[in-house]
């Protein structure tokens, strides 16, 4: 049996308390935005080094409205840095919660199926002529290859002369 470092059950009163917690989360954030591809790829990026510039320039927006148009909202730009500043520990608290639940799906699907290779192994060694025969081919179908048309003017013949 392979090493199994995952060994739980989640049942569903827990699985639907879960669902549910994740959907309070969604109700709780109710502007989340949902980009396209190519909006991501448009959008000028801030990073950790422009997390000062932002705020110092709110900053000079604050103190100098006269310098911006009229249509500037200073507000609103506040009410952006405010949101991101709120926003960044919940992104991060989220993002370790789905690396966990990732690599936890990860690994329960690798005992899974290490552990379906092995009943298969044992079945072939063991199943040849049996009861066993109508299941053995339907999970060897799994490694069953299509074969490929020859191409044609390839040969795996090498001619000396």
């Amino acid at each position: 049996m392979p090493e199994n470092r995952v060994s739980a059950t989640l049942g569903d009163a827990d699985r639907q308390a879960v669902l549910a917690a994740v959907n309070t989360i969604r109700e709780k954030l109710p502007f989340l935005v949902d980009l396209t591809p190519e909006e991501r790829r448009s959008l000028p990026r801030m990073g950790d080094k422009s997390r000062g510039f932002v705020t110092q320039a709110l900053e000079v927006a604050t103190l100098n409205p006269d310098i911006l148009p009229r249509s500037f909202d200073v507000g609103e730009m506040r009410r952006d840095v405010e949101l991101l500043s709120a926003l960044s520990p919940i992104m991060a608290a989220l993002s370790q919660l789905s690396e966990l639940v990732e690599d936890t799906h990860m690994e329960v699907g690798s005992e899974a199926y290490a552990s379906a290779l092995l009943v298969y192994q044992y079945a072939r060694a063991g199943g040849k002529g049996s009861a066993l025969d109508g299941a053995l081919d339907a999970l060897g179908q799994r490694f069953a290859r299509k074969s490929r048309p020859r191409r044609l003017g390839t040969s795996t013949f090498t001619f000396f002369s």
